[in-house]
């Protein structure tokens, strides 16, 4: 349940029930980013959104799969931080108290992933938060040797997949979002692996494939996933109308407005429902997101802003974006996947699923910052795009023996839908989005 507590000048709106801690109990935790210290936050095990207070100076951590904001208000005896995963919650406490006048959601801040942000609730004007890293994997490290990478950076998925199901989803149906691409594939395998390891009836897990109108390419290219590995009893595809399709009741539950992001999210909500309205009780939802991230496997020639030695220079871009000390840097939305998560996250928060991703751990990611991307490619994007199947069939058939098919990569609403018909469900200018965002606050 949200903890309600004020705690100095702090109101904590955060569920501390959504943090997923191995090593220690939540509470030990709060009290690592209270003190502050980077290597002992490192050293917290799992993912986790904290807030923390010591005298008037506020620490806030989090990791990628736990998003986190706050919003600093003005109060008669001095300033009052709220902290919580959304910005409508924010909205309706400081609406509550009387606070309304106040609030604007560009005024909120999201706390970026891998950092302890610290404010000290000082008076007027409110200082400038600091960031201070406390995960920052050495990149490079690895040998240039595709085979021995794949094993090590998928045993460290394969690690995190299993801790989640003997700490979290011990009992109980699992279900995997799965398009047979390579994120979800290996997280599907990984887990059906794990489960026979584990002594777990393989029974409790399905994998979930959208199709919207009877269309789109992602069921087939699943049933070709599953076919040959005589996995096919798994798959129940989930068909959905395009009648069900709502962007902008995506943008209130994502609380963004980047069109790919809200695209995604569209679909991802579409999928969720459709669980949910089949299996009123179900409760587990694994994932690939971040999959991409980790091995950069983005359409580099999309983005005018990115060269493929921007993508291979800068630590953890996709994860993060270009940093807190960039001026790309949105105070409001953070960068990278660190903002984007919501599209996953808020999506399993509003249809009641437990939803993970195992390629969101730092642990995961670690290992995939130390993958030597320049050697192995030597800035071609095309080796970079044909690297990361590789790595992955490689690293899964390494750990569970089973050889994984590889299909050409495709973003999730590209496949769950003819292509000609995704015109029809969104909108042509970015501005819109946007727009419909700020209407939902009046403006």
């Amino acid at each position: 349940m949200p903890n309600m507590r004020p705690l100095e000048r702090v109101v904590d709106l955060t569920d501390v029930s959504k943090n997923i801690i191995y090593n220690m109990t939540c509470d030990e935790a709060r009290k690592i980013v209270a003190r502050g210290n980077l290597q002992e936050v490192r050293a917290i095990d799992g993912q986790f959104a904290l807030v923390a207070a010591q005298g008037k100076v506020v620490r806030l951590a989090r990791t990628i799969g736990r998003p986190l904001r706050y919003f600093i208000a003005k109060l008669e005896d001095g300033p009052c931080l709220v902290a919580s995963d959304r910005i409508d919650t924010i909205f309706n406490y400081l609406q509550n108290a009387g606070l309304r006048e106040q609030f604007h959601p560009s005024y909120t801040r999201m706390a970026p992933a891998h950092y302890v942000t610290e404010i000290a609730l000082l008076g007027c004007p409110d200082p400038n938060p600091t960031y201070r890293r406390f995960f920052a994997p050495e990149r490079n490290t690895l040998a240039s040797d595709v085979a021995a990478i794949g094993a090590i950076y998928m045993q460290a998925l394969y690690q995190e997949i299993v801790k989640w199901l003997q700490t979290r989803a011990t009992a109980g149906p699992i279900g995997v979002c799965f398009s047979g691409g390579i994120d979800s594939g290996a997280v599907f395998l990984l887990t059906y692996h794990a489960m026979l390891q584990l002594g777990s009836s393989p029974s409790r897990l399905k994998a979930f494939t959208l199709s919207l109108d009877g269309g789109g390419e992602d069921l087939a290219q699943a049933r070709r996933f599953l076919e040959p590995l005589g996995l096919s009893l798994f798959l129940e595809p989930i068909e959905i109308s395009s009648r069900a399709i709502n962007w902008q009741e995506s943008i209130r539950v994502v609380e963004d407005y980047k069109p790919l992001d809200v695209e995604a999210a569209t679909m991802t909500l579409a999928l969720g429902r459709g669980i949910r309205q089949r299996y009123p009780d179900w409760r587990y939802l694994l994932d690939g997101d971040g999959g991409d991230e980790n091995l950069k496997d983005y359409p580099i020639e999309e983005n005018p802003e990115l060269t493929i030695r921007s993508v291979l220079n800068n630590p953890m871009l996709y994860q993060e974006g270009w940093g807190v000390d960039s001026i790309k840097h949105s105070l409001t939305y953070s960068g990278g996947l660190s903002r984007s998560y919501a599209r996953t996250y808020a999506v399993a928060q509003q249809c009641g699923f437990d939803g993970f991703s195992p390629y969101t751990l730092p642990n995961v990611i670690a290992v995939a910052e130390a993958i030597p991307f320049i050697a192995l490619t030597d800035w071609s994007h095309e080796k970079l795009y044909q690297l990361k199947g590789e790595i992955v069939a490689r690293g899964v058939q390494a750990v569970t023996g089973l050889p994984m098919p590889v299909f050409p990569k495709r973003r999730f609403q590209h496949g769950v839908a003819k292509r000609a018909a995704l015109q029809d469900f969104f909108p042509t200018q970015p501005s819109q989005y946007r727009q419909a965002f700020y209407a939902q606050y009046g403006g």
